[in-house]
C-alpha cells in the first residue's frame, strides 16, 4: 500500500511506495471529530506543543524540523500560526524559501538551506523547502532530469544527516483540491484585505496541476523514509488540515521527551535576599 492511515494522524507515506494523489481525498476528515472539537483539540495540542518546546529549548541538545510543501493557497501560513501561536518565539525559527539568489544559485542546492537547519534547542519551521528543486525545478524543466533523478537520493542522505545529528524531522504536504485552490485563489482576488496576496505567476502555475501532482507523486514515494516520514494532510478544510498537524507534532516531541537540566549546584546552597 502507499499510504497507512494512523489515528489523528493524516496519511503516513510509506518508505519506497507509489503515492497517488488522486486516490486521497483533500476533503477527508476524522469520523469522530468535529470542527469546534478538532478546534479546540488544536488550541491543546499547541499549548502542550508550547510546554514542549520550553523543554527542548532548555534542554539544548537536539532540535525538531517541521517541513510544510504545498500548492499556492494550500495554507502553510495558516498551519503556522494555528500550531505554533502559543510557542515562544525565542524557540521557533520559521524559514520562507522563495527563489534563489544569485549568491545561492552559485553554491549547490542544499547549501542555502542547511544554512536554516534549526540548531538544538530549537523547532525550525521551513515554508516551502529544498523541496523546491525536485518540484517547481522539475515542472519547470529549469535543470536537466537526470539531474532531478540524482536529487532524490541527494535529499535522503542530506536528511539522514540532520537526523544522525540529533535533529528530527516531520514533514507535511498540504493535499487541497483544485477547486478548493480556485475558490481561494477567486477570494484573494476579490477581497481588497488579501489581493497583496495575489500573484498572477499563480495562474501560470495552476495551468500546471497535473505536472505538480505528478511530481510531488514522485518526491513523496521517493523521499519519505523511516527517520524523516512524509504525511499528506487533507487541506480543503483548514480546522482538520491544523488538527492533524498539531497532533503529529506534539506526539513527536512527547516521543522525543526532552527535559528540562538538573543544574550542577545545589538549590539549597542558595538564599534569596
Amino acid at each position: 500500500m502507499a499510504q497507512k492511515n494512523t489515528p489523528d494522524a493524516g496519511l503516513l507515506v510509506e518508505p519506497g511506495s507509489e503515492v497517488r494523489l488522486g486516490d486521497i481525498d483533500p476533503r477527508a476528515m476524522p469520523a469522530d471529530l468535529s470542527k469546534d472539537a478538532a478546534k479546540q483539540r488544536t488550541k491543546e495540542d499547541a499549548l502542550a506543543i508550547d510546554e514542549m518546546q520550553d523543554r527542548l529549548y532548555a534542554e539544548g541538545r537536539r532540535a525538531l524540523l517541521i517541513v510544510l510543501q504545498g500548492v499556492d493557497t494550500s495554507g502553510k501560513d495558516g498551519t503556522i500560526r494555528a500550531v505554533f501561536n502559543a510557542s515562544d518565539p525565542l524557540g521557533i525559527r520559521v524559514t520562507s524559501f522563495r527563489g534563489p539568489s544569485a549568491d545561492e544559485l552559485a553554491h549547490d542546492y542544499l547549501w542555502r538551506v542547511h544554512q536554516h537547519v534549526p540548531p538544538k534547542g530549537i523547532i525550525g519551521i521551513f515554508n516551502r523547502s529544498h523541496y523546491e528543486d525536485v518540484l517547481i525545478v522539475k515542472v519547470k524543466n529549469l535543470v536537466p532530469p537526470d539531474v532531478i533523478e540524482k536529487r532524490y537520493d541527494q535529499i535522503n542522505h542530506f536528511e539522514k544527516h540532520l537526523v544522525e545529528n540529533d535533529i528530527s524531522i516531520l514533514k507535511f504536504m498540504l493535499h487541497i483540491s483544485s477547486e478548493e485552490q480556485k475558490e481561494r485563489l477567486t477570494e484573494r482576488l476579490e477581497d481588497p484585505k488579501k489581493q497583496w496576496k495575489f500573484n498572477p505567476s499563480d495562474l501560470e502555475d495552476r495551468k500546471l496541476w497535473k505536472d505538480y501532482q505528478g511530481a510531488y507523486e514522485i518526491a513523496l514515494g521517493r523521499c519519505s523514509t523511516k527517520s524523516a516520514p512524509w504525511h499528506v494532510i487533507p487541506a480543503d478544510r483548514n480546522w482538520v488540515r491544523n488538527a492533524e498537524i498539531a497532533r503529529i507534532v506534539r506526539r513527536k516531541l512527547e516521543e522525543m521527551n526532552p527535559q528540562y537540566p538538573k543544574p550542577e549546584w545545589n538549590p539549597a546552597d542558595f538564599k534569596i535576599v
